[in-house]
C-alpha cells in the first residue's frame, strides 16, 4: 500500500505591526553624515541589533552578523541601535571609538536617551527585532545564538516580497568612516618582556606589537593584521581581536585570541606562533567545560595570568575564570557558575559579570569584573586539593552589584568603578585598577581598605604594567601607551555615584506569571530526543524578594510568588533553548529523519528591575525568539 505523505502544516500568519521610527539623540553613524528614517530603508529588510559596547553578548552577535550581513548585502540591512547602560556609553565620542574598534559596518543610531529602545519595548541587551520591507516587525530575539533563525527568516522575505514586487535589491546606506593613521589601534593589553621591551595586543589591527622600552617606539609586528585564526611565522598568523597576554615560566607568551575564542602561544625568539587551546568555535551551555585543551570551546578570553601553578583565564563570555595546565595540556571551568551578577563564596559556586582583567600575587587573583564594575579576587580556602574549582574562594574587594557605578574613592564598601578592564599588582601589594569608561586610574589599598584615585584624563584604559618604577598604562582609545609617575599621594575627585538608568516594570503584589517566549525557526522543532532542550534560571536581588519560583527548571513559564513588604527590586532571569532541524517534517515522512539533525542554541540573561505596586503587571513576558501576541511594540 503506497500511502501519500501528509500535507505540511502551513506557516503561522505573522502579527502586522508598523515598526516605529528610529530616533536618537545623537544621531547617525556609518552613513557619511546623512540623516536618516525607517522610509530610507523601504524595500529592504531591516534587522535592527540593540546593542551597546561593554556587554560582551552584544559583540557576540556582532560577529554572528557577519555573515548574514555580507552574504544579503543587496537585501538586507542592519541597524545597530546603541542603548547605553553606563554613563560613559552615552558619550557620542565613545560610541564613534566603539564602532571603529569593533568594525561595524553597518549604520548605527547613537540613542543615549533609550528613545528607540523604549519605543520597541526592548528589555535586555542584545536584542534583534526584523522588519520586513513594507515595514512591519515580523520577528524579535534577545540574547545570542540566532543566526540561524535569522537566514531562515531572511530567505522567507526575500521570496515572499520578491513575488509581490516590495523587495528592492541593492547597496545599503552604509558610508564606511576615513582610516586614521596610528601606530597602535585601540590596543588592549600589555605584557613586559624579559629583554624590557614591551609586547602589545593591538586589538582592532588583529595583531601583537613588540615596542621598545620607551613604550612608543615600534620594533616588529606579528600577524597579517587580516581577522582569521592561522598559525605559523609571524608574517602568516592571524589573530582576531587579541586582548590578554601572559608570560609563562618557560618564556612561552600566552594570548588570549578574544573573537577566536581561543589562546595562542608565541615564541618571542621565532615569533611562532600556535593554538594551544580553543577550536574556534563560542562554547555554548551543554558543552564540555573540561578536557583536552583542543578539543574543548571556549568563549571570548579576555585576559589571562599565571597563578597556583597554572593559566588562569577571564572567560569574560560566559562569566568563569577557567584554567589551562601546559603540562598536561587540558583546560577546565575554576570559578563561576555561568550566571551573571556578584555572589561571593566557593569558586563553583561563585557568580562573576564578564571578568575582563587579570593580575597575580603570589597569594591572591585579582580579578577586574566589568559588568558588576568591581575588583574581586580568587585566593586558596585552607581546603580542598585546588584542584578545578576545589579549593579556591571568590570574594569582593570593591563594587556591589550590576546596577550601581560611578567615581566615588573611599572606604571599599562605599566606593565606585565604571567598568573596570584592567588590574596590576603594585610593589607595595595594593592594586592599581583601570577604571575604564571614568577614564582613570584608581587603586585599592587591602591594608587600609581604601580606594584612592592616581590619575585622571586617561582615555578608555584598558591596562597597566610596571615600568622601572612607572606605571605604563594602555589608553585604547587614546591608541598609546602613557607612562605615569606612582604618586604618594593620590588624586582627589569630586564624587559621582550612577545606578543604571531602566525604567521599572511595575508588577502587582502576590503571584507573577513569567513566560519566557520562545518560538522555534522555521523547518525546527524543540528537539526532545534526550531529555528537555529548554532551561530557566530565576532569582532575584534582594533575594527575600521572591517567596516561591526561584531556582533551575526545564519548563519556560513559571509563577513566581513576591515576598510581603518588599517593594522593589531586580528579578535575573537566563533562559535557554536548543532547537533542531525537523527533518522528519521537512521530508513529510520519519522514515527521512536524519539521526543526527543540526541544533542551534539560543540563550540569554535579563535583569529585569521591578517594583511591586497595585494594580501592576501579573505577567512578565520575556521574548527569546519570535513575537508575544500581548506585548507587541506599539504602532507609530
Amino acid at each position: 500500500m503506497n500511502d501519500a505523505a501528509p500535507a505540511p502544516a502551513p506557516a503561522p500568519r505573522r502579527a502586522r505591526v508598523r515598526a516605529p521610527e528610529l530616533v536618537g539623540k545623537g544621531g547617525w553613524l556609518n552613513t557619511g553624515g546623512k540623516e536618516l528614517s525607517l522610509a530610507d530603508f523601504r524595500g529592504h529588510i531591516v534587522i535592527l541589533d540593540f546593542w551597546t559596547f561593554c556587554c560582551v553578548n552584544c559583540l557576540h552577535v556582532l560577529d554572528e552578523l557577519r555573515e548574514l550581513e555580507e552574504k544579503h548585502r543587496d537585501t538586507v540591512v542592519i541597524v545597530g541601535v546603541h542603548s547605553p547602560k553606563f554613563v560613559h556609553e552615552a558619550e557620542h565620542q565613545a560610541v564613534v571609538d566603539a564602532v571603529e574598534r569593533y568594525e561595524v559596518h553597518h549604520p548605527v543610531l547613537d540613542d543615549p536617551e533609550l528613545a528607540t529602545w523604549k519605543q520597541y519595548a526592548v528589555r535586555a541587551w542584545p536584542t534583534l527585532v526584523v522588519i520586513d520591507p513594507e515595514g512591519y516587525v515580523v520577528a524579535q530575539h534577545a540574547g545570542e545564538g540566532h543566526a540561524h533563525a535569522l537566514e531562515t527568516l531572511v530567505a522567507e522575505l526575500e521570496a515572499e516580497h520578491g513575488a509581490k514586487g516590495t523587495l528592492r535589491r541593492g547597496d545599503g546606506p552604509y558610508v564606511p568612516p576615513e582610516p586614521v593613521a596610528t601606530e597602535l589601534r585601540f590596543p588592549g593589553k600589555a605584557l613586559p618582556l624579559p629583554g624590557g621591551t614591551f609586547l602589545v595586543s593591538d586589538t582592532t589591527r588583529h595583531q601583537l606589537v613588540e615596542l621598545a622600552a620607551d613604550g612608543e617606539s615600534v620594533l616588529r609586528r606579528i600577524g597579517t593584521g587580516e581577522r582569521g585564526l592561522v598559525d605559523g611565522p609571524a608574517d602568516r598568523a592571524r589573530f582576531s581581536e587579541p586582548q590578554g597576554l601572559a608570560l609563562l615560566p618557560d618564556g612561552t607568551v600566552i594570548v588570549a585570541d578574544t573573537v577566536n575564542h581561543a589562546l595562542r602561544a608565541l615564541d618571542p625568539a621565532t615569533g611562532e606562533v600556535r593554538t594551544v587551546a580553543g577550536t574556534g568555535r563560542q562554547w555554548w551551555q551543554g558543552s564540555p567545560a573540561a578536557g583536552p585543551a583542543r578539543e574543548v570551546d571556549l568563549s571570548s578570553p579576555w585576559d589571562v595570568a599565571w597563578f597556583a601553578d597554572r593559566l588562569w583565564i577571564a572567560m569574560a563570555g560566559v562569566h568563569q575564570l577557567w584554567t589551562y595546565d601546559p603540562a598536561d595540556g587540558t583546560v577546565r571551568a575554576a570559578a563561576g557558575t555561568t550566571n551573571e551578577g556578584l555572589v561571593d563564596g566557593p569558586a563553583a559556586d561563585a557568580w562573576f559579570a564578564q571578568p575582563s582583567g587579570l593580575a597575580a600575587t603570589e597569594e591572591r587573583l585579582w580579578v577586574a569584573d566589568s559588568e558588576t564594575s568591581a575588583v574581586r579576587y580568587v585566593e586558596r580556602d585552607g581546603e580542598g586539593d585546588g584542584e578545578g574549582a576545589r579549593g579556591f574562594v571568590v570574594r569582593t574587594a570593591v563594587g556591589t552589584g550590576l546596577f550601581d557605578f560611578g567615581h566615588r574613592d573611599g572606604p571599599a564598601d562605599q566606593a565606585l568603578l565604571q567598568h573596570p578592564l584592567g588590574v596590576t599588582a603594585l610593589p607595595d601589594g595594593s592594586v592599581a585598577v583601570c577604571d575604564t569608561y571614568n577614564h582613570a586610574l584608581r587603586r585599592f589599598d587591602p591594608a587600609s581598605g581604601e580606594v584612592s584615585t592616581l590619575a585622571t584624563d586617561l582615555r578608555e584604559p584598558s591596562d597597566a604594567v610596571l615600568a622601572d618604577g612607572d606605571i605604563l598604562v594602555v589608553e585604547s582609545a587614546r591608541h598609546r601607551l602613557t607612562r605615569l609617575r606612582l604618586p604618594e599621594e593620590a588624586v582627589r575627585v569630586k564624587a559621582v555615584a550612577h545606578r543604571t538608568q531602566r525604567a521599572a516594570t511595575d508588577i502587582a503584589p502576590g503571584t507573577l506569571r513569567l513566560d519566557v517566549v520562545f518560538q522555534a525557526p522555521a523547518g525546527q522543532k524543540l528537539d526532545t530526543r534526550y531529555g528537555p532542550s529548554t532551561r530557566l534560571l530565576v532569582s532575584s536581588t534582594p533575594p527575600g524578594l521572591l517567596a516561591e519560583g526561584d531556582g533551575a527548571g526545564t519548563d519556560l513559564a513559571r509563577e513566581l510568588v513576591l515576598a510581603d513588604g518588599v517593594t522593589e527590586g531586580v528579578l535575573h532571569v537566563s533562559a535557554m533553548a536548543a532547537s533542531c532541524d525537523d527533518t522528519a517534517s521537512n521530508s513529510g515522512s520519519a522514515a527521512g529523519a536524519n539521526e543526527y539533525p543540526a541544533c542551534h542554541v539560543h540563550q540569554q540573561d535579563w535583569g529585569v528591575p521591578v517594583r511591586v505596586v497595585e494594580g501592576g503587571a501579573t505577567r512578565l513576558p520575556l521574548v527569546l525568539a519570535g513575537m508575544d501576541a500581548d506585548e507587541a511594540p506599539p504602532s507609530s
